[in-house]
């Protein structure tokens, strides 16, 4: 690693919804540039569009990062010398910097009413031109202007855009790219209400926080002209900027959806970091698959730790082609931490998800069951089905049919059963006496190993897909396995 204090980035999302993957990557590659250098990874809250901002929202944000371990280094709860860290906490600050590029004639105060603009760009439509701002405030005397804005005249602010000019800059992943500032329209720096947009705010935020880099999504490109103009304008140097690769959907054929859906079979697809969380997807998991998506070591590692991603990670190694989003391959690498938790720690991130579902398990009841699904769970969420019927006197009922193998009568099942009770009340309770003793009796019944196996697993567990079956009648013991098997006897004699 190579330690330069004087990075600094920023993770700046606007909390109007959801924390969604997309962003969560972004704050993952801040955080793990900044940690590559030893520098600070600062969290801001970009909360200017007071129209769609969700209180609620900022609070998933909050607790998603922390759920995936990204530790700001400064930020509206931790503070810093830089703060206040949430914009509308800066107003202040955006009119003193709005109102100096009034001063030098660099921006403009533009008076159209929302009924005019709609007409023009009426008329632009009607007339098959480019719709946009046609610039009708912009030659305004600028005493005029300033006497009808101290009237009480409601007003917005526009930055002037060169009329005929083209703009390069270099991007660390997409390389050189150069837009022109005839296509582009005198863009709103400050709304009416005195609550400057996200072009202004950003920018002022950036150079004030000594911003180093920006890496944000690739979505932002073309924001770029405006904003470099006004790091121009105010006589800054703009930061190192960084776009990131997109995220697709699993098609590879679209950008990754903004809603939850649901695939054929019916599971849940997740896109926000908080409903991963809740299907017992580990952060680990999560950072480790969430780091490939748009950045690689080589061709062949895929399993890293948070800090091996912080020894590794740098922008030369961020591909400018956009990742598609996986969701078997996050489930592979989650079933893969999973076993590497060992069983104290796995059965204690359990028991939550349990609970969940309605399971009274403890660490002492469920500490024996944990080993033997540990090979089978994706996610912890998926414990509740496989380990229900250990927590239950009675098996709900289930389709007796379920019990009878191929090939087999349910008189022969009843058989079948009888004798693996016989030797289930005499073996002892152990895997391997168990897998000696029921094969060693099948064999000399005259008995296929699968035809008494089914039966006995559909008995104790209540279904034919469970836990390796002589795991589970070990930890069941041998008074509940007996007692399920008369049962499932009776079933079969109705």
């Amino acid at each position: 690693m190579t330690l330069n204090p004087n990075v600094r980035v920023r993770y700046a999302p606007s909390p109007t919804g959801d924390f969604h993957v997309g962003g969560a990557r972004t704050a993952l590659f801040n955080y793990l540039f900044a940690r590559h250098h030893g520098g600070s990874f600062i969290l801001r809250i970009e909360d200017t569009d007071q129209k769609r901002f969700n209180p609620e929202a900022l609070d998933w944000l909050l607790n998603g990062l922390r759920y995936l371990g990204l530790e700001w280094d400064e930020g509206p709860d931790v503070g810093g010398e830089f703060g206040p860290y949430t914009q509308t906490e800066r107003l202040d600050i955006y009119q003193r910097h709005c109102q100096q590029l009034l001063d030098e004639g660099k921006a403009y105060r533009c008076f159209c009413t929302a009924e005019r603009l709609d007409a023009v760009r009426k008329e632009q439509q009607k007339n098959k031109q480019r719709s946009g701002y046609d610039r009708h405030c912009r030659n305004l005397d600028p005493t005029e202007s300033a006497e009808r804005a101290n009237n009480g005249e409601q007003h917005t602010v526009r930055i002037k855009l060169p009329l005929a000019e083209t703009i390069t800059f270099q991007d660390k992943v997409k390389g050189k790219i150069t837009f022109d500032y005839t296509n582009l329209q005198d863009a709103v720096i400050m709304k009416s209400d005195g609550i400057p947009t996200y072009h202004l705010a950003n920018v002022i935020d950036d150079h004030l926080m000594q911003i180093s880099h920006i890496m944000r999504g690739d979505e932002w490109v073309n924001s770029i002209p405006l904003h470099l103009l006004l790091y121009q304008s105010f006589g800054w140097q703009p930061p190192v900027m960084v776009h990131l690769p997109l995220i697709l959907n699993p098609t590879g054929k679209g950008k990754m959806s903004k809603r939850e859906g649901r695939a054929p079979d019916g599971r849940v697809l997740p896109v926000f970091v908080r409903s991963f969380e809740e299907m017992g997807y580990l952060p680990e998991a999560m950072i480790n698959y969430l780091a490939l998506l748009g950045w690689s070591l080589d061709d062949k590692t895929e399993i890293f730790s948070k800090i091996e991603l912080i020894e590794h990670f740098s922008l030369e190694r961020i591909k400018p082609s956009p990742a598609a989003w996986d969701y078997d391959r996050l489930d592979h690498f989650n079933g893969d931490y999973i076993r590497q938790l060992s069983v104290e720690a796995l059965t204690e991130q359990l028991l939550p998800f349990l609970e969940q579902a309605g399971i009274s398990a403890t660490s002492e009841t469920l500490s024996p069951i944990t080993p033997i699904i540990q090979e089978r769970i994706k996610t912890l969420s998926d414990a509740a089905s496989q380990v229900d019927f250990f927590f239950v006197e009675n098996l709900p009922d289930y389709d007796s049919a379920e019990l009878i193998p191929k090939k087999m009568d349910a008189a022969q099942t009843i058989t079948a059963l009888q004798e693996a009770k016989s030797v289930l009340t005499t073996a002892e309770f152990e895997h391997d006496a168990l897998d000696s003793a029921l094969r060693t009796h099948a064999k000399s019944v005259g008995l296929k190993v699968g035809q008494m196996f089914q039966p006995i697993r559909v008995a104790v567990c209540g279904r034919k897909a469970a836990p390796p079956l002589l795991d589970t009648l070990a930890v069941l013991g041998r008074e509940t396995c007996l007692k399920r098997i008369d049962q499932a006897i009776e079933s079969l004699n109705r």
